[in-house]
């Protein structure tokens, strides 16, 4: 498995590593709204993917406010960190650094086919923004 070298940019945005990975580097403002940073992290995907085909993608973020109670984050960018990073960006880069996990390396191999676009919908399960206790006995 390639690990690579942990070196974030200076500045936010798309640059070529002296490893021969491509890092992709984004902050979140105080003013974003999940969407806002969605769109651009996925907009960092597309142009890593077509300036720097197939190379070794290492992500990084910084989050600027949005502070709370849930780690340290409010609901939407705690929420951002733990399951749209996990389920969206990291399948398409070997590595991903937050203020949430720290550095961590996927496992599996990094895919490529990333999508034309990203469509954010809400949560429709029966359950979505409730906390289900666990059933009596487990």
């Amino acid at each position: 498995m390639f690990v690579p070298e942990y070196n974030k940019p200076d500045a936010p945005g798309v640059h070529m590593g002296f490893d021969n990975t491509v890092a992709l580097y984004h902050v979140v403002e105080p003013e974003d709204t999940f969407e806002d940073a969605a769109g651009a992290v996925f907009g960092l995907l597309r142009e890593a993917q077509a300036g720097f085909p197939d190379w070794p993608r290492v992500f990084y973020l910084d989050v600027n406010g949005h502070r709370g109670d849930a780690a340290g984050f409010d609901a939407d960018f705690y929420e951002f960190q733990q399951e749209f990073l996990f389920s969206v960006v990291a399948p398409f880069v070997t590595a991903l650094v937050t203020p949430l996990t720290g550095g961590l390396v996927n496992p599996e191999p990094q895919r490529n086919d990333v999508p034309d676009r990203l469509r954010i919908g809400g949560d429709v399960r029966p359950h979505a923004g409730r906390v289900i206790p666990d059933a009596p006995g487990d």
